[in-house]
């Protein structure tokens, strides 16, 4: 399990576990990273209700401007950044937040412990919101296999559903699994990964027959996948060609 240890680095992503804490204890399933979003927090069925997240070390302009971009694809933006350590930061400033306050965004505070408070409550009316991008979103971290992208970061690759499935499609093919359709079972579109090659992960080696590029093989060996999530398609995958 993981768990807040302090602020270590100056870093955006150490607001991440605290804030994400406090969504879930509220009922949301949060994830990292998606859409461009620091967080995307869902509670409810077929039409959930949709949270983003915005992170920052302090209360800026920035992050204002980030959450009024979010707004429209969205049913809550809250805002969240360390608390100042004098308590003369933006979060003490009446009129930072009466600026959330109109625009309907929630200001949340992190202190070094890791403890959330609510400085500002999300309450005003939102803008319209944007269905195509909330669709994304939403569709996005459905997709996705728990949450691998800690929010916050933005100096490495991002674990997006589509990388989960290449790296499910790479690990079967290092076992020996050569097929599209053999690895349908783990991914749908196994087929059309391979022909678009987003990452130069695989080779055709002959008709209908893949293989690993020196790429692929690193990628592998970076986020290295389990082995129980690809030892009942390698045994299907060698029945049928038992079968012929």
């Amino acid at each position: 399990m993981q768990r807040f240890v302090g602020w270590g680095p100056a870093l955006e992503s150490a607001l991440y576990l605290p804030v994400k804490r406090f969504l879930e204890d509220r009922g949301f399933a949060v994830k990292g990273e998606v859409g461009g979003c620091d967080l995307v927090a869902l509670k409810g069925g077929e039409a959930p209700l949709v949270v983003i997240g915005e992170l920052k070390l302090s209360f800026n302009l920035e992050l204002v401007l980030q959450a009024v971009d979010r707004a429209a694809a969205s049913d809550e933006v809250w805002i969240a950044a360390k608390l100042s350590a004098r308590g003369n930061g933006r979060e003490s400033d009446a009129r930072f937040r009466n600026l959330c306050r109109r625009l309907g965004f929630g200001m949340l505070g992190v202190s070094p412990s890791g403890e959330v408070s609510i400085i500002v409550t999300p309450i005003s009316p939102m803008p319209r919101k944007d269905a195509r991008r909330r669709s994304q979103l939403v569709g996005e971290h459905r997709k996705r296999i728990g949450d691998p992208a800690v929010g916050g970061g933005s100096r490495q690759p991002i674990m997006t559903a589509y990388r989960q499935r290449a790296l499910a499609c790479a690990a079967a093919i290092a076992n020996g699994v050569i097929r599209p359709r053999d690895l349908r079972p783990i991914a749908a579109d196994a087929a059309t990964i391979l022909r678009r090659d987003v990452y130069g992960w695989f080779r055709r080696a002959a008709r209908g027959v893949y293989a690993l590029t020196e790429e692929g093989e690193k990628a592998l060996a970076r986020w290295p996948q389990p082995s129980s999530a690809i030892a009942s398609i390698v045994s299907s995958a060698a029945s049928a060609a038992a079968r012929g």
